[in-house]
This record gives C-alpha cells, sequence and structure tokens, in this order.
C-alpha cells in the first residue's frame, strides 16, 4: 500500500517590508517598528490548470500583499506581532472561502544586532 500525498496549492509572497505600531517596551509604543512579514496562504486546487486557465481558478498574490501592505491599520498598535498575524489571517480568511490555511511569518528587523532574525511563524487552518 502506498500513501498518496494529497494535492495542494500554496501561495506564497515574501519578505515584504512594513512599517507597523507594535511592541510592549515605551521606545516600542510610539513609532512604528520595521517589520518583514512573508505570508502563505494554501488554497482549494483546480483539477487542472490549462494554459488558458483564468486567475478566477486561483488567487492573485497581489491580495495577499494587500493583506499586510494595505489592510493592517496605520492606526492600531498592535502590542504582540502574534496579533498582527491573526489580523492578516482573519483579513485573508475574510476575502476568499478557497483559503483553507494561512502561514504568517514575521521578523522584528530593529531588534536584530547580528543579522538574526527575530521574530515568529503563525499558521492557522480556516476556522
Amino acid at each position: 500500500m502506498t500513501d498518496k500525498t494529497p494535492d495542494s496549492l500554496t501561495l506564497e509572497v515574501a519578505n515584504l517590508d512594513v512599517n507597523v505600531l507594535t511592541g510592549i517596551y515605551s521606545e516600542e509604543t510610539k513609532l512604528a517598528q520595521p517589520l518583514r512579514i512573508t505570508i502563505r496562504a494554501e488554497l482549494e486546487m483546480a483539477d487542472h490548470y490549462a494554459p488558458e486557465t483564468p486567475l478566477s481558478a486561483s488567487k492573485n498574490y497581489m491580495d495577499l500583499k494587500d493583506a499586510v501592505m494595505e489592510a493592517l491599520p496605520k492606526d492600531v498598535h498592535f502590542t504582540l506581532i502574534e496579533a498582527v498575524a491573526q489580523h492578516i489571517m482573519e483579513t485573508l480568511f475574510a476575502q476568499d472561502e478557497r483559503v483553507l490555511a494561512v502561514e504568517v511569518k514575521i521578523v522584528k528587523l530593529a531588534i536584530a544586532e547580528n543579522g538574526e532574525s527575530i521574530g515568529i511563524t503563525m499558521r492557522r487552518s480556516r476556522p
């Protein structure tokens, strides 16, 4: 008996740099911090993709980018970067019912001292 791995389609937008009001320390609460965000969205996959398959059979990558660059409120302070990731996930789930799961990686650029990546990765399946 052989195990068959299920088909999957994951869209990815990587390394978006955005300034977000986030943090718990007093020096973090007044100014937006630079974050580097990568998003992966797992989608329902069509049975077949031919050369003429329209975009409606998938999802526009720009929707992922917009969930970061446009949908994050500029005037809201997120205490935790986990809340930033949650907001991005909720935006993508609300946009398209074909989104089955979302993974968001956030790196806090301002606290790196020696080029290390300090941050989180959250993954959530559709509620």
